[in-house]
């Protein structure tokens, strides 16, 4: 755990004693950190007094919903009808909001209820009586002795939700790593005998290269880890072979892609224009929409559906890819063939100079694939000369 997790979780759990006690909402991008951070809380806490609850596993049904949760809970409630998981979806969804407002230990004490990836009972607002569902549900949160944490990926939303003055809610944003949490990382990682732990400017560049993302940053920390027993030491490689078909941040970002795109409203026309913010950022809507051939008013609404599952955001009327890396990723997989070993060594390079705010030409060469030939430690580029290949 780093520095920064553990100050967010103590205020967390400072907060749960508090009068009155505030229920905060954790943001995070995919693979900051949520998931985990509520795992030490039920750790710390207690299984007895608390529940952890993986929404986006159980938000099938209402009913269902229902079932799930009260059959692994191990809290009671007096009272709740034995057949709400078959009465309707508005019931089984009203039975829910009873139940997390009611429930207690077995010593008659309030219990904790940690629900993570919360923003996914929106699922329900497509039910009968339950287009509010997410709004009605925060909403009875705040009008019960027990204690809540919940966790969203989105940040967009969690804005609006807190924007409506829902009772006791307080949104806490995960933080960008600092150097000394990538020291930290790296110092795991490298953790053993005859393993000497990598510089301060290795992480710091680790740092800007994964913009404080401690799910990317523990990546290149553990890739660098074996990379080295092969004696190849500098962070672009191991970010290269990460994003590299096949490699584990390749996975996690395809997956942080698809998972929020299904999320939002015009699947196409949103990896349109996210391959065109790949290739150039930012960008005016009136640029984006000369690039998409289609007219000012659609590609504003595009834009609102990018901005709406935090894809893309604005700064001065001007459009990017919220996540540097994620951009990377679209740069490297808009196109009929998976990159090459070529084009990943380019397009990291390319990377690596603006995120490093370095000139190019002392810019590391790029280690990556079996046809590339192996720079030494300390070894630069030139301009004209990015990777050479056998």
């Amino acid at each position: 755990m780093t520095a920064t997790a553990g100050a967010l979780e103590n205020r967390i759990v400072e907060g749960l004693d508090a009068a009155p006690v505030p229920v905060p909402l954790v943001v995070g991008t995919c693979g900051s950190g949520r998931t985990s951070l509520l795992l030490r809380l039920r750790d710390r806490l207690g299984a007895g007094r608390c529940q952890y609850v993986d929404v986006a596993r159980i938000a099938t049904t209402p009913e269902r919903f229902h079932a799930a949760l009260v059959a692994a809970s191990p809290f009671s409630v007096a009272g709740l009808p034995p057949d709400a998981a078959q009465a309707g979806p508005r019931t089984a969804f009203d039975a829910t909001i009873r139940f997390l407002q009611s429930a207690h230990t077995g010593q008659g004490t309030p219990a904790t209820f940690l629900l993570d990836d919360v923003l996914e009972l929106r699922t329900f607002e497509s039910f009968p009586g339950l287009r509010h569902a997410v709004g009605d549900l925060v909403a009875a949160l705040g009008d019960t002795p027990n204690r809540f944490v919940l966790t969203t990926r989105f940040r967009a939303r969690a804005g609006r939700l807190a924007a409506t003055g829902a009772a006791r809610l307080r949104i806490e944003t995960i933080p960008p790593l600092t150097t000394p949490d990538v020291e930290g990382l790296l110092a795991e990682a490298f953790a053993g005998p005859r393993a000497p732990v990598p510089d301060e400017e290795t992480a710091r560049a680790i740092g800007a290269l994964t913009n404080g993302h401690v799910g990317y940053a523990q990546m290149v920390a553990t890739e660098l880890r074996e990379m080295t027993q092969r004696g190849v030491t500098d962070p672009l490689s191991a970010l290269a072979a990460l994003i590299s078909p096949g490699g584990r941040l390749d996975a996690a970002c395809r997956h942080c892609y698809e998972l929020r795109l299904h999320r939002a409203r015009g699947y196409g026309a949103l990896k349109a224009i996210l391959d065109v913010l790949a290739g150039e950022e930012p960008l005016t809507l009136t640029a984006i929409a000369h690039r998409l051939h289609r007219t000012a008013g659609s590609t504003k609404d595009y834009l609102s559906w990018l901005e709406d599952v935090d894809l893309i955001v604005a700064t001065r009327k001007q459009y990017r890819v919220a996540d540097p890396l994620l951009r990377l990723w679209v740069r490297l997989n808009g196109r009929p063939a998976p990159p090459s070993d070529e084009d990943v060594a380019r397009e990291v390079h390319r990377y690596a100079a603006e995120r490093l705010a370095t000139p190019r030409a002392e810019v590391p060469v790029v280690t990556t694939g079996v046809g590339v030939r192996t720079a030494g430690a300390g070894a630069v580029a030139g301009a004209s000369d990015i990777i050479e290949f056998d």
